[in-house]
């Protein structure tokens, strides 16, 4: 992207406190999803703008809850909405919500009927957890698969250890997203998914159709491949996120929530500037 002065005015950030935090029309955006106060019990006096914005900048940033600044709410307090958001699927419901509305946005309809999946395997810390070895990308860790639309919105992330074959892990993503987008039944996908073995394990959960887009016999060199661009660009939008760069979560759970974090977080931002033009 080149920066032009309409790019920079659009990505200005220099009167927040710091560059993760969302602008007014950003929060306006995720506030009406942000679950109640519980009923009864004391009232709830923390702010859930603040609470939301620490978690963007841990996203953003990569650091430590304990080194999360004093600017924001208790250490403790966002920890304890980060997992209990978590647990009821916040982030996946956020995830999806604004996906539609970027779709619509760019003219599609809300519900795609194509996606691409692919997967990127990460180095695993000392946290602890699942972890495998990964021969072919010599890594030891997780691995990340994910299945977008054909504009790079993520709609679904499985993470799983890296030693995981990818047409072992990918039933496991499209069963999953079944019920979420009811339409989406054709995938694209890399020579890694070949097979019948796929194709067996999907027998009976839809009628899906798998399109390999493979490298051609005679490219030499760096070569864009149909539609497969496409995911590896939002590989590249999730990398944005420093929490990303590694797996640091002992649980899948958490480490789930951090990718759709990190796709919230894009989206928002995505969103939020088409309303300059409105």
């Amino acid at each position: 992207m080149s920066w032009t002065a309409i790019a920079r005015r659009e990505h200005n950030r220099d009167v927040l406190r710091f560059p993760s935090d969302l602008k007014d029309r950003e929060w306006a955006l995720i506030k009406p999803l942000i679950p109640p106060a519980r009923r009864g019990g004391r009232r709830r006096t923390t702010n859930m703008r603040s609470v939301a914005e620490a978690i963007l900048y841990i996203a953003s940033s990569g650091c430590q809850w304990r080194i999360l600044p004093g600017d924001f709410p208790p250490v403790s307090t966002v920890r304890g909405y980060f997992y209990a958001w978590r647990a009821i699927g916040l982030w996946q419901s956020i995830n999806q919500l604004l996906v539609m509305a970027a779709r619509e946005i760019e003219g599609r309809e809300a519900q795609p009927t194509a996606g691409i999946i692919d997967s990127q395997s990460v180095k695993a810390t000392q946290s602890g957890g699942i972890s495998g070895y990964d021969a072919g990308k010599k890594i030891k860790g997780r691995k990340r698969q994910i299945v977008t639309d054909t504009l790079g919105f993520l709609i679904f992330v499985f993470i799983h250890a890296a030693d995981i074959q990818d047409r072992d892990g990918a039933p496991h993503v499209l069963k999953a997203i079944r019920r979420r987008f009811p339409w989406l039944r054709h995938i694209f996908a890399d020579g890694g998914y070949a097979g019948a073995k796929l194709r067996r394990a999907m027998s009976g959960h839809g009628d899906w159709t798998i399109e390999i887009v493979k490298r051609s016999d005679h490219a030499k060199g760096f070569v864009v491949l149909p539609k497969r661009w496409v995911v590896e660009r939002t590989f590249a939008w999730l990398g944005r996120c420093r929490r990303l760069a590694k797996d640091w979560e002992k649980s899948i759970e958490s480490a789930t929530a951090w990718a759709q974090i990190a796709s919230i977080r894009m989206l928002i931002r995505r969103i939020a500037r088409y309303w300059i033009y409105e």
